[in-house]
């Protein structure tokens, strides 16, 4: 008599863009795709478009480091979130001197968008970070949607938030969303104290960990087109189905990548593991 292991589905959200243009790939099938746990390879059993509605945290630093930067932030945040019309429900986070929620989450387009205008630097503030992930994260792991991101617009700024990145990187991943950055980097950056070192850790390993990606840019006149190319991999998603043998634990490590040259993955497993 053979026995044979039976498996469990299991859903990843993946997009899938082009290495040199960054432009978005869409229509893929399971050959696709190569889903590994811990080293394992998975079976990838079907892929579909993503169509599920998607929770967008947007945290923009608006502290007083920003103020030569502000109006190209401004610029770029209302294309940007004229560019997630239709995803799902989007908020607003700024965070000088505290967490603060310009919009909560809506699809209201037009509220959107005067918030995104009236963002501007706060004088005298610092930044506060680490803070905003922790209670956006605490805030998404409340939602019912089986998708979500974080999408961070910061400099290398000092930061007032007294968290450990391990800390900041636990409530990220009990929230579920992937973590997508915009760093805008140069002279002046923040002295490497412990709260910069800690923010500068949840920077690097925040995208790896949950599936988002990281753009550093040199200039604040790059926010609006990197910033559609955020919008571009969130709208472009892939739903990848694959199979998980029923008798092994729960990976500690889940991976995804692209099996064809030139094209380059990233993603993370769904918030809510309903397989249909």
């Amino acid at each position: 008599m053979v026995l044979v292991a039976q498996t469990v589905a299991r859903v990843l959200y993946v997009s899938v863009s082009d290495k040199q243009t960054r432009a978005p790939i869409t229509g893929l099938g399971p050959d696709a795709f190569d889903v590994r746990e811990d080293g394992n390879r998975r079976e990838v059993l079907r892929v579909t478009p993503a169509t599920s509605p998607m929770s967008v945290a947007i945290i923009v630093d608006n502290s007083q480091a920003t103020t030569p930067t502000i109006a190209d932030l401004r610029k770029g945040l209302s294309a940007f979130v004229k560019s997630l019309d239709g995803i799902g429900p989007v908020a607003i986070i700024t965070i000088a001197d505290r967490p603060t929620i310009l919009r909560d989450y809506t699809t209201d387009h037009k509220q959107l968008q005067e918030a995104a205008n009236r963002i501007f630097a706060q004088p005298g503030s610092g930044a506060t970070l680490l803070d905003a992930i922790v209670e956006v994260s605490q805030g998404i792991a409340k939602r019912d949607t089986d998708r979500a991101a974080i999408v961070i617009v910061t400099g290398e700024h000092r930061e007032f938030s007294n968290r450990h990145y391990r800390d900041v990187l636990e409530a990220l991943a009990k929230g579920g969303a992937q973590m997508h950055a915009l760093v805008l980097t140069g002279p002046g950056a923040a002295a490497l104290d412990d709260e910069a070192r800690n923010r500068a850790s949840v920077l690097d390993l925040g995208p790896k960990a949950s599936g988002g990606t990281r753009e550093d840019i040199l200039t604040s006149q790059a926010f609006d087109v990197k910033l559609q190319e955020i919008a571009a991999i969130l709208k472009s998603q892939h739903r990848v189905v694959y199979g998980r043998p029923t008798t092994l634990i729960p990976p500690e490590k889940i991976e995804v990548s692209a099996t064809k040259p030139g094209q380059a993955a990233s993603g993370g497993p769904a918030r809510r593991q309903v397989v249909r």
